[in-house]
């Protein structure tokens, strides 16, 4: 098999996503099981003891398991809610968490950290969110708590089949003292729009200038269709958060960058805005390892990287430039205090 960077060829050769679901046996009591497994009436149904016997196997493709995506319903143990990221930014929130209620998404960013830290491109959904519920009611016992609910993967995307986001606002909206952020690539906003707007729920789109969608962001909505469903949700009254995160050194960036900013805040209205986070590419050193061995076709993942402190980037001072660049560019249309800088620890 000739291996290929190339979504629209892996189609051709590839199942269908979630045409085999592996369902661990505690799992399939769940009534969310259920209604999974009845979404998708043609798959091949493989129970398991325990979703590791399937994700964590050796001598695993994340690139080729990514092209026919496996779906694993699984019952997660253990703790369920963990301290933030050095390398993801908390928004100057003191008490900055993040959980996974799936691990892995259903689009294909060449950037995508998840590529290194997981060794299957399968999809697992953890059915119990009661339980992470109840870990984050204990939290909130001690302290108020800004909770990252989609880092690990791309819940508005998967809404459809799961509804964890509908039920993450719904909890966030009756905790006073949480805040959630809702990290998307989707244009799946209308699946929640009949949902009163929350203070509580930041909905947040990771957006890219055309160029870098196009190059690296496979299978994502275009940037475009993102944006308008980021206006919607904007226009009914929520919360929105823009992240021009992870910035990238593609030929032509000022122009790029500089384009970019003015064909958002054409379409969406800065005074509406919640805030804007703007970080470069980084990852760590061993993920991107990992990653280069996947996909040795990337261009994106041939720069020569600088690694300092395990975290591989660009070049200090040429990363430092273009971060200054679009951070001014954004000043042009919301105020710096508005405006939050991943800063190297």
């Amino acid at each position: 098999m000739t291996h290929s960077n190339s979504p629209s060829q892996a189609q051709t050769i590839y199942n269908p996503p979630f045409s085999r679901i592996y369902v661990e046996r505690e799992a399939a009591e769940y009534p969310l099981a259920k209604q999974i497994l009845a979404r998708f009436p043609g798959a091949d149904v493989v129970e398991i003891e325990h979703y590791k016997d399937v994700f964590n196997r050796s001598h695993q493709s994340f690139y080729h398991q990514k092209q026919a995506q496996a779906l694993i319903l699984a019952v997660k143990k253990g703790t369920l809610i963990y301290p933030g990221a050095p390398v993801c930014q908390n928004f100057g929130n003191r008490h900055f968490y993040y959980t996974s209620n799936i691990m892995n998404c259903i689009y294909d960013c060449e950037y995508c950290y998840l590529q290194g830290m997981y060794p299957s491109g399968n999809l697992v959904v953890f059915l119990n969110q009661e339980d992470i519920f109840s870990q984050a009611e204990l939290l909130l016992k001690e302290h108020p708590v800004y909770l990252c609910v989609s880092y690990d993967t791309d819940l508005l995307a998967l809404e459809g089949v799961t509804g964890f986001t509908r039920n993450w606002i719904a909890f966030a909206e009756s905790h006073p003292d949480l805040t959630i952020e809702i990290r998307t690539k989707s244009a799946g906003f209308a699946a929640i729009s009949d949902m009163t707007p929350s203070k509580r729920a930041i909905l947040a789109w990771t957006i890219s200038p055309d160029a870098a969608a196009l190059l690296c962001e496979h299978r994502a909505p275009s940037v475009g269709v993102r944006l308008q469903s980021a206006k919607a949700a904007l226009d009914m009254g929520w919360p929105v958060r823009l992240c021009f995160d992870p910035l990238l050194m593609l030929p032509d960036a000022a122009k790029l960058y500089r384009e970019f900013v003015e064909e958002v805040f054409r379409l969406l209205p800065a005074e509406r805005i919640l805030d804007v986070s703007v970080g470069p590419f980084r990852i760590s050193a061993e993920y991107l390892k990992q990653i280069r061995k996947s996909r040795p076709a990337s261009a994106l993942l041939s720069y020569p990287f600088e690694i300092h402190g395990g975290v591989a980037s660009y070049n200090r001072e040429a990363c430092a430039a273009l971060m200054n660049y679009v951070y001014g560019l954004l000043t042009e249309h919301v105020k710096p205090e508005q405006i939050f800088r991943y800063e190297e620890e």
